[in-house]
């Protein structure tokens, strides 16, 4: 009985400690969480595989087709008048017929070649004044080759698959493009989780200084050494101190449930974070991070396949009520026996030659209104292009500026809290002795506590602007690699 209560206590320990403990995330965990979780990356990668799956389909359809089609019934029984016998007589027919036909699209020229063969067995006799014929019994196979050539029009087959191609790549853009923002999200809210657990451990030590103070005061005040008002104002720091650690805990406990609703964790568990934000100074280089955002920028790409969409569209218009000519050519040989062994002892060549134009004659300046509009997206799309080059420098240019900026405020704000520090040690030593009042002891606390803050501030806003910077350029310039995702680089590749 003891070892089974011993047991059930074990249990329900172990059970206690999963249910309360805390899980320590790192920056990687947490992008490879969010990357998982994310509905919004979730959605575009489902985008970008239909449209993968989309260009599968229109390259299979460049290949041969096989097609057979089977009519394995077909009965027919009619009342017909001949007109020179002046006769209403009878006919039936059955007809069982098959057919097979391969053909093969031309990506090169947008032609058509097809190779067919149609067998069909015919039993037909009619019935003329109650006298039925003698049945006519026959094979009958048609076997040709047929090639159809639009002329005069541009290649349909190849603008689809070019449509298609970019379509996969713009899915696939907008996948990496979310990705980026998803990283640069996480870590935004990864450090202001950081942020705010350093901000309670800041409060803390200021609270346990309060501590110290308030029994250097209450020692004094019992000794008849300073007055009871330095008492109270110590009690009043000492409750001051506390509220802000109260307050610290629940601006982090805030932070936390931000960051997993973001990467799509339960907001039930108890989580931290873990990082090293020590400073280290990356060089980045501001030409090489335009050259390669001028050259490796998703949204660049993007207004690329813009401007292709609009000559496309220009293509697709100016075929609009346009001149245009079929040719149509076919050789073939039709047999027909009344034993099928012997169908092709009687053959005959059976040749067909087809060519057809369309000629239009007024559409009231349709066509060539709709071809200027074209011409004008064309333009329209052009100066997006340009735009985004721009603002692609100038963010470039505003970022590295601003790290710039960033490393003085780091040796600054390490300098302010050296000094805060050595400043209150000294001050609260003059507290000791008396020298110093509570409310002047304060003061330096909170300077103090300003200027850790304000240094931890600046560490986590030098490296949310080397993400920024990352993300700007496609250029990790701490590791000194390229930053385009392998999601892209490989669709890319592979339609190549």
């Amino acid at each position: 009985m003891k070892i089974v209560k011993s047991t059930i206590l074990f249990c329900l320990l172990v059970i206690q400690v999963n249910l309360f403990s805390q899980r320590v995330l790192t920056l990687e965990e947490s992008m490879e969480i969010a990357i998982k979780n994310s509905p919004s990356i979730q959605k575009s990668r489902l985008n970008m595989e239909m449209n993968k799956e989309y260009l599968n389909a229109q390259i299979a359809s460049l290949k041969t087709n096989f097609l057979l089609d089977v009519s394995p019934i077909t009965f027919s029984r009619s009342l017909i008048y001949d007109r020179k016998s002046a006769v209403w007589f009878q006919d039936q027919t059955f007809e069982p017929s098959a057919s097979l036909i391969i053909t093969q699209p031309v990506k090169w020229t947008d032609g058509l070649l097809t190779v067919r063969n149609d067998f069909k067995y015919q039993d037909n006799y009619s019935v003329v004044d109650d006298v039925k014929s003698p049945p006519d019994q026959v094979f009958n196979n048609y076997l040709y080759l047929q090639y159809d050539q639009p002329v005069f029009t541009y290649n349909r087959l190849k603008l689809n698959l070019d449509k298609i191609r970019l379509n996969l790549e713009t899915a696939t853009i907008a996948y990496a493009i979310e990705m980026l923002n998803m990283e640069y999200q996480v870590n935004q809210a990864f450090y202001a989780v950081y942020q705010k657990e350093t901000a309670v451990q800041i409060a803390k030590e200021e609270f346990e200084n309060q501590k110290i103070s308030l029994e250097i005061i209450r020692s004094k005040v019992e000794a008849g050494l300073s007055a009871k008002e330095e008492l109270l104002q110590g009690e009043l720091n000492y409750a001051t101190s506390e509220s802000n650690l109260d307050n610290s805990k629940v601006d982090l406990n805030n932070a936390r449930d931000q960051f997993k609703l973001l990467i799509g964790m339960s907001l039930y568990d108890d989580i931290a974070v873990e990082t090293d934000i020590d400073f280290k100074l990356i060089f980045v280089n501001p030409e090489k991070a335009i050259e390669n955002g001028l050259s490796q920028r998703l949204e660049l790409t993007q207004r690329n396949i813009d401007l292709k969409m609009a000559e496309f569209n220009l293509t697709e218009t100016s075929a609009q009520n346009e001149f245009r000519g079929d040719i149509s050519l076919s050789v073939g040989i039709n047999g027909i026996n009344e034993q099928i062994t012997n169908i092709y002892d009687n053959t005959t060549n059976s040749p067909a030659v087809g060519i057809t134009f369309a000629i239009p004659l007024f559409d009231w300046g349709e066509r060539k209104a709709n071809i200027k509009a074209a011409e004008i997206e064309i333009q329209s799309r052009t100066i997006d292009l340009e735009d985004q080059k721009n603002d692609i420098i100038i963010n470039i240019r505003k970022t590295y500026r601003n790290l710039q900026n960033l490393v003085n405020q780091i040796e600054i704000a390490k300098q302010n809290e050296k000094n805060a520090q050595l400043t209150y040690d000294i001050n609260l030593e003059r507290y000791r002795n008396g020298d110093l009042t509570s409310i002047d002891l304060q003061r330096f606390q909170n300077q103090l506590s300003e200027k850790k803050t304000a240094r931890v501030n600046s560490l986590i806003n030098y490296r949310l602007e080397i993400i920024n910077m990352k993300i700007q350029s496609l250029w990790d310039f701490e590791n000194n690699t390229s930053f385009i995702p392998k999601e892209l680089q490989e669709n890319l590749s592979s339609e190549k």
